[in-house]
């Protein structure tokens, strides 16, 4: 049996930009070419193939029966082509990373260690994302979200980071000593905690701790922790806030936790799709995040 001789690659990459718009002007406009050279591959591939592929009339150009066969197998051709090039494209890139998590992580835990994060995995492109709304992994536009809530969720992998608790602190200069001193200082509230669901606010600490005495209603409300946090540096009152984020602004000596007493958080999980708990850069993020909050 005699073998079919494929036409030429030009001749096929040209056919397949005329049947996609129907249009030996429009095609050559696509391939940056001149009309004349288009009509020239035509011709050329329906030599090789001895048949027409396409009709030509004053009302335009249409696919032949055999035409629609062969553009079906460019589609598929082209199609695998262009895949296997972004493929290779992407194996020469750096991997990419995109993280979504919130505000306040980000600005008081993840950034200030990201220089070391950076030094230990050069080749792996970070992209931080934060929101107010819980992004969809489902739909791929993140790889990672380090979230805080209660429990983990049934749908995804999700990977225990740290049990979380708040703390009172303050200024040094405030001189905070014992649980009356705090009817003496500003109270700084942070509004629209979600969880836990019992917010660790200052009635709930009232209500554990005391003193009874304490005005929960006085002082300056925020809807972010980190703007509190400032304002806590500043000198400006006492904050309730998580002992994690609060950590390094302790360890600098901006502020102190005056109390041993704490309220109970929620937690900060990883969370990642199930098929994508073994990327290499998942899995370099997730331990060196365990690594870094048990130091």
């Amino acid at each position: 049996m005699k073998l079919s001789r494929l036409p030429p690659l030009g001749a096929l990459r040209t056919f397949h930009a005329v049947a996609g718009c129907l249009s030996f002007k429009g095609a050559a406009s696509q391939l940056s070419v001149s009309a004349t050279a288009v009509s020239h591959q035509i011709r050329l591939l329906e030599s090789v193939l001895e048949c027409r592929v396409f009709e030509r009339s004053a009302q335009g150009v249409r696919l032949t029966e055999a035409g629609q066969l062969l553009y079906a197998g460019t589609q598929s051709a082209f199609t695998s082509l262009e895949d296997a090039v972004k493929k290779i494209d992407q194996a020469r890139q750096s991997p990419a990373l995109t993280v979504t998590t919130t505000s306040n992580f980000l600005t008081n835990w993840l950034v200030p260690r990201l220089a070391d994060f950076n030094a230990q995995f050069p080749h792996i492109d970070v992209h931080l994302h934060t929101s107010v709304e819980l992004i969809d992994l489902k739909k791929r536009t993140v790889d990672v979200a380090i979230r805080y809530q209660e429990a983990p969720e049934s749908d995804l992998h999700s990977t225990l980071l740290w049990e979380d608790r708040f703390i009172v602190v303050a200024s040094p200069n405030l001189n905070l000593k014992n649980a009356d001193d705090l009817n003496h200082v500003m109270l700084l509230h942070v509004e629209n905690r979600h969880v836990p669901a019992e917010s660790p606010d200052w009635e709930h600490w009232k209500r554990r701790y005391g003193p009874d005495t304490l005005n929960t209603n006085r002082g300056v409300r925020f809807s972010e922790e980190t703007h509190a946090l400032q304002a806590a540096v500043a000198g400006s009152g006492a904050v309730i806030a998580s002992k994690l984020l609060v950590a390094d602004l302790i360890q600098r000596g901006v502020l102190v936790a005056p109390f041993d007493d704490s309220l109970p958080g929620a937690n900060y999980y990883l969370v990642t799709l199930e098929e994508s708990v073994e990327r290499a850069e998942i899995v370099a993020l997730r331990e060196w995040i365990l690594k870094m909050l048990a130091l």
